[in-house]
């Protein structure tokens, strides 16, 4: 079995993504011809977090503790070196597909009752490929007898094809950035300026979240309900990730040293920038900002996607 287990391929047209067995992870995604999401390959973990789904919780713990229905909970520190809990419970997990097409795959996973985590939860992702791209559907329920907080997120890395990212133009729909310290939260979130919202990203190195993101206006120019994000280039490509109104929130990370395949195999460290979209800040288990309370026997389904643009 290799790291990231079985590895699906879905197509459609000139639409194509790629999904691992273990963590649901999304493994690359190309349309029209171009790389849009980083890909990685089977044979080990996916570098940074790379397409990772972030559940019951995205982003960091502070110290792995919260506190729930009066009683403190403590997560396994799965970032060891800072001492925190980060990305939820289900990334080095294998998920069972029930659901395979040509264009589409559907899998799922529980986050079982354990240390730190008090009901179970089972999240479901479907994967789909077609003329507007990538969507990408999580349906999530309470398995347990009490409600529970949830949180939600993903970790694509966005390309404009073979275009380096500091040759490349990044606008967030963000209108507030919470201060971190150390990864966390360091006081309230704070108007965002216009200069980050939509900047060069050559010589930017960010490892920031962004707040008040609000849908906009949809290609027809109307508004549809969706947040959008993107990366341009200077030929006028680019590629726009969207999401539903429940993801008020993104991490933007720009790593120096993610490890890029090119067309031959080689791997060579890179720049790259992850955008991520999350229903909620670092630290909501402790803060309880924009945490969805899950009912019993309750779901709830959430989207969004990547595509061309230009």
């Amino acid at each position: 079995m290799d790291a990231c287990g079985e590895r699906f391929v879905i197509v459609s047209g000139d639409s194509r993504a790629e999904v691992d067995e273990v963590g649901a992870a999304l493994a690359g995604f190309s349309q029209g011809g171009r790389v849009r999401v980083e890909p990685h390959p089977p044979t080990a973990r996916p570098p940074k977090g790379s397409g990772a789904v972030l559940a019951p919780w995205p982003n960091r713990v502070r110290g792995g503790a919260w506190t729930h229905r009066g009683t403190r909970r403590q997560l396994a520190l799965t970032e060891p070196d800072a001492g925190n809990a980060i990305h939820g419970l289900l990334r080095h997990v294998p998920w069972t597909p029930v659901e395979r097409a040509g264009d589409r795959i559907t899998l799922t996973a529980v986050a079982p009752v354990q240390p730190g985590w008090p009901q179970p939860v089972r999240v479901t992702v479907t994967y789909a490929v077609g003329r507007d791209g990538l969507t990408v559907t999580t349906e999530v329920e309470n398995l347990g007898d009490a409600p529970v907080p949830f949180g939600l997120g993903f970790h694509p890395y966005l390309r404009v094809g073979d275009v380096p990212t500091d040759e490349l133009e990044l606008t967030l729909s963000a209108r507030t950035e919470l201060p971190l310290r150390d990864q966390l939260p360091d006081g309230p979130a704070r108007p965002l300026d216009g200069a980050v919202s939509r900047t060069r990203l050559a010589g930017l190195v960010l490892d920031s979240a962004f707040g008040g993101c609000t849908p906009g206006d949809g290609p027809d120019g109307g508004a549809d309900g969706r947040v959008r994000h993107r990366v341009g280039s200077r030929d006028g490509g680019g590629t726009e990730l969207w999401a539903d109104a429940a993801f008020g929130w993104v991490q933007v990370f720009t790593p120096s040293d993610f490890p890029r395949q090119g067309p031959d195999g080689a791997v060579t460290p890179s720049r790259a920038i992850a955008v991520e979209p999350m229903t909620c800040p670092p630290d909501a288990l402790n803060s309880g900002t924009d945490l969805i309370e899950l009912v019993p026997g309750e779901s709830q389904v959430l989207r969004w996607g990547v595509h061309a643009t230009g």
